[in-house]
């Protein structure tokens, strides 16, 4: 104990400048194995230590106090502690031990959703995202795991504020890979399924050089969003996908590969068949919420196939060709796809005609100017982050042994399935 105490006078007096910070981390590293084997008699030192002003050394000591597993009695009381640190430790100091930090993240994580709360977890880890990222750009180990706790409690909104960044920098392919999954699934909870497309897109042809479980998860919901959004799906990945999704993604979607190619028919009895007969195999992946709206959205593209065709139509004769079950229920898609602005028409209540409309925007208000100029400022920025990494590329020895010398590339560093597990949960949207 008198080690300990000795300790917390060092990590009391060390926790000012960097340069002292920097030697008190030295210290604590000596000093973890130590930690580590007496975790119970950390539990009155925590109170001697400002988790604010001595965040180095409390981070150490919290880190080895709650090693191993917990109860549900125990997590109960841990999780106060944990959100206390994580909200108002020192970012400049946690980052000089991120490994401890993430642990003791994850760790909070964990305890959240044992005790089946993981609303309590989404603003630390929020914070905690926050605090690890060195700039905006940067993807942190601690995004997939803050997404993930806005899916089990329904936080969309929360999960929206960083899924805003553009992303440069990632640790490691694994958080990449989840970060767009769960983001993907975030949008989608929030209907915004364009911006789902996009980070479903990225999971699928990001490099892979084997298949994992996650990106065949993020096909399975990218076929039916496109469905969903488009109306339509291409089976043909880009060809900057990698090889391995080109030749396997397919194989382990077939029922979803199918389920476009029936949806392409614009049968919806057939269409509602194959979705009946497969029930089983969607509500496994738990997908059948999403398989659900497609069948919803095959009304509607319907419709918008019309206005391309006719100006007029009477409600009776949508339901006809949409295959409704009454002029009223017509109407009612209708109404909300005009609500939705996926249609411009209007409906005359007398004699049920519905005319269909040109799109009234003219491009020229100060809102779409302001639109158009934001997108024009961030693809300059883009424009110029590639083009910086290009130089970069351009200079790296590993790049250069790769292109100059072939045969020594294949010593790099190779991912396959095991890398990436299983996706840790699916949930239905």
């Amino acid at each position: 104990m008198g080690s300990i105490e000795n300790l917390v006078t060092q990590i009391q007096g060390l926790s000012g400048s960097v340069d002292d910070i920097a030697h008190l981390h030295n210290i604590l590293k000596i000093a973890d194995e130590s930690l580590h084997a007496e975790p119970s008699a950390l539990s009155s030192v925590l109170d001697q230590v400002d988790p604010a002003k001595h965040s180095l050394g409390y981070l150490y000591f919290l880190e080895a106090f709650t090693f191993g597993p917990v109860s549900k009695e125990q997590a109960l009381t841990l999780i106060p502690i944990l959100a206390r640190f994580i909200n108002c430790c020192d970012a400049q100091q946690i980052r000089f031990a991120p490994d401890k930090f993430v642990s003791v993240c994850k760790r909070f994580k964990d305890h959240v959703l044992l005790i089946e709360s993981p609303l309590r977890g989404v603003s630390p880890m929020r914070a905690a995202v926050r605090k690890l990222q060195t700039t905006s750009e940067h993807l942190t180990t601690l995004h997939p795991d803050f997404l993930l706790l806005c899916i089990l409690s329904k936080s969309y909104n929360i999960g929206l504020s960083v899924l805003e960044d553009d992303i440069f920098d990632v640790d490691q392919p694994r958080d990449l890979f989840l970060y767009c999954y769960y983001g993907g699934m975030i949008c989608i909870g929030q209907k915004r399924f364009r911006k789902a497309l996009e980070l479903l897109h990225n999971v699928v042809t990001a490099p892979m050089n084997t298949i994992n479980a996650i990106a065949v998860e993020a096909y399975k919901k990218y076929i039916l969003v496109s469905l969903i959004h488009y109306g339509q799906f291409s089976t043909s990945l880009p060809k900057y996908a990698s090889s391995a999704a080109q030749r396997n993604l397919k194989n382990f979607c077939q029922p979803y590969i199918e389920l476009a190619t029936t949806y392409s028919s614009g049968k919806i009895a057939e269409f509602k068949v194959y979705v009946d007969t497969n029930r089983e195999k969607f509500d496994n992946d738990k997908n059948l919420g999403l398989v659900k709206q497609v069948v919803s959205s095959m009304y509607k593209h319907n419709i918008q196939r019309l206005t391309q065709t006719y100006l007029t139509l009477s409600l009776q004769d949508i339901a006809n060709t949409v295959q409704l079950g009454s002029p009223k229920e017509a109407e009612m898609h209708v109404l909300q796809m005009i609500q939705d602005g996926e249609i411009f028409a209007t409906i005359n209540q007398k004699d049920g005609m519905v005319r269909f409309l040109e799109d009234p925007e003219q491009y020229k208000t100060c809102q779409m100017i302001e639109r158009i100029d934001s997108s024009i400022q961030r693809i300059m920025t883009l424009s110029r982050k590639l083009n910086a990494m290009d130089e970069l590329m351009s200079y790296d020895p590993l790049y250069l042994s790769k292109v100059l010398f072939p045969q020594v590339g294949r010593e790099r560093q190779r991912f396959d399935f095991d890398d990436f597990d299983t996706v840790p949960q699916k949930f239905p949207i």
